[in-house]
């Protein structure tokens, strides 16, 4: 990760410049290196979530969201969503103070992102000259032609911001931190301020509002922790606004019941595992239609650890890729948490599993769950072993969580009208692939979201059924999860990122 920082001095008062910069739909009208600029849905320009949708004046086009905008600091900070350069993991801030002998302001752009190691010098030097620097010298310009065509005494004390759809207003601070008046329920939760490493995971009181007419209100006892709350957290999934509490799988008890609920009643036990984001807190209120009423034979810890990875093994392996049986399956980070349940059930699905781990620690974890082959990559390519395993075959299909290291090697591993079924990416992205390549093998490669296979109850139900019945058939077993204090969430998320667990673990609020 690399960081630049400019500054610079404008002879300008700060009001005057702050009200051309927290114009987020405004570049367009002052920066050379963009030629038109507008905002996503019709959002108003400083509404936080918004999106800018750039065209540059060479001809790309990038899209940047707003993180955060404080008129009272004069600051504001946004990252990137999309662009024509690899500026992975872009967060920028602007921030302005007033130089203490004059009329004139300090202004401080600032930026880290994680660029490709044989592009940095090249990538840090036009984020500091060709965007920064350059926008400086084009705020100066704008001034200055405005001070030689306007008298100082007809000057406007703020310039007005472009239209957006919606009228102009100042920004509140974010429900979730202020209560109104007739609001006095609050809760502990993990409030995620800003996209980022684990650091950003601080244990904040915030604000819990009573229950909808149509709510339910959850106490939680179990909150699970996947890797896709990572992704939440650095701002890869546009599924946590800012301010926000990651988190999309818990169990609990419900403590309150909505004027309209029937069918639930205060202390059923429920879990859940799907969208919106939320569960990294004590309590929270949720629609009942996403809940599942649990079982007296199902833990509250079981169902916090191995729902979603349950529910997400369950999609994979019936619905991306049909497993039949005398298939031949790889599983990349086998021992993970939803590794193990893949390896188990493609099992029992007949299926003949190949299993990668990181040691041989894991590999014996992985054994004792039933692989029929199992790969320390760490000690041998994989791929060739695999070639080897199965007498030039390769494999039918690869379930590939990892991401940059393996994706390669998955490729190379599947057999003719293989199916690379690629669902995460722990190791980071996977870049650009000429499609043609594929072509070798006539190849079939998927990227499936979770979101998409759980969004409404009639998707998410089937495949809540059908893992209950697998565990309750023992075709899976789910280990005691590792444990973690609610406060402990940024340590759970570097062991998680790290490789440094088998298995899943939960956050104990």
């Amino acid at each position: 990760m690399v960081q630049v920082r400019q500054s610079t001095i404008i002879d300008a008062p700060i009001e005057e410049v702050w009200a051309i910069l927290r114009d987020f739909n405004g570049h367009d009208r002052w920066h050379p290196a963009i030629a038109s600029s507008e905002i996503d849905g019709g959002e108003p320009a400083d509404a936080v979530g918004a999106v800018r949708h750039f065209r540059l004046a060479d001809g790309g086009e990038l899209r940047e969201q707003l993180l955060a905008l404080s008129d009272k600091d004069r600051r504001l900070s946004y990252c990137l969503l999309e662009a024509p350069l690899p500026l992975m993991g872009y967060v920028a801030s602007i921030r302005l103070k007033p130089v203490t002998d004059g009329n004139a302001t300090f202004w401080e752009w600032r930026s880290e992102f994680d660029p490709p190691a044989h592009r940095r010098d090249e990538l840090v030097k036009l984020v500091a000259e060709d965007i920064y620097r350059a926008g400086f010298a084009a705020i100066r310009n704008l001034l200055a032609r405005r001070d030689a065509a306007m008298p100082a005494e007809a000057r406007p004390a703020i310039m007005p911001s472009r239209p957006t759809g919606a009228a102009s207003r100042s920004i509140p601070a974010p429900a979730i931190l202020a209560p109104s008046l007739d609001t006095r329920e609050t809760t502990r939760a993990i409030l995620v301020e800003r996209y980022g490493g684990p650091e950003v995971l601080e244990l904040k009181e915030i604000a819990l509002p009573p229950p909808a007419p149509s709510e339910v209100r959850v106490r939680h006892t179990a909150i699970g922790v996947n890797f896709i709350d990572v992704y939440c957290r650095t701002g890869f999934f546009d599924l946590l606004r800012l301010p926000g509490v990651p988190g999309m799988e818990a169990a609990g008890v419900i403590e309150a019941v909505g004027s309209a609920i029937s069918g639930l009643s205060i202390g059923d036990r429920v879990a859940y595992a799907c969208p919106p984001v939320g569960a990294y807190a004590e309590r929270r209120n949720m629609a009942p239609d996403l809940l599942v009423r649990l079982s007296d034979d199902i833990s509250d810890e079981t169902a916090a650890a191995s729902l979603l990875k349950g529910v997400a093994a369950s999609f994979l392996l019936h619905d991306v890729h049909a497993v039949r049986p005398g298939e031949v399956v790889l599983i990349h980070a086998a021992a993970g948490g939803i590794g193990q349940l893949l390896v188990q059930w493609a099992r029992h699905l007949g299926a003949t599993v190949i299993a990668t781990v990181s040691s041989d620690d894991k590999a014996r974890i992985v054994e004792g769950l039933g692989a029929h082959r199992v790969i320390v990559y760490s000690r041998e390519d994989f791929a060739e072993a695999v070639m080897r395993l199965t007498n030039g075959a390769g494999t039918d299909v690869v379930y590939d969580a990892v991401g940059a290291d393996t994706f390669g090697g998955s490729l190379a591993a599947l057999a003719v009208r293989g199916h690379l079924v690629s669902f995460g990416q722990a190791s980071g992205p996977i870049g650009n692939w000429d499609v043609g390549r594929f072509a070798s093998k006539s190849i079939t490669v998927s990227r499936p979201n979770y979101g998409h296979y759980t969004d409404a109850p009639e998707k998410l139900a089937p495949h809540v059924d059908r893992f209950f019945a697998a565990l309750r058939q023992r075709a899976v077993r789910v280990g005691q999860p590792a444990s973690y204090d609610l406060a402990q969430a940024a340590d759970a998320h570097r062991d998680l990122e790290a490789r440094r667990t088998s298995g899943a673990l939960v956050l104990l609020p």
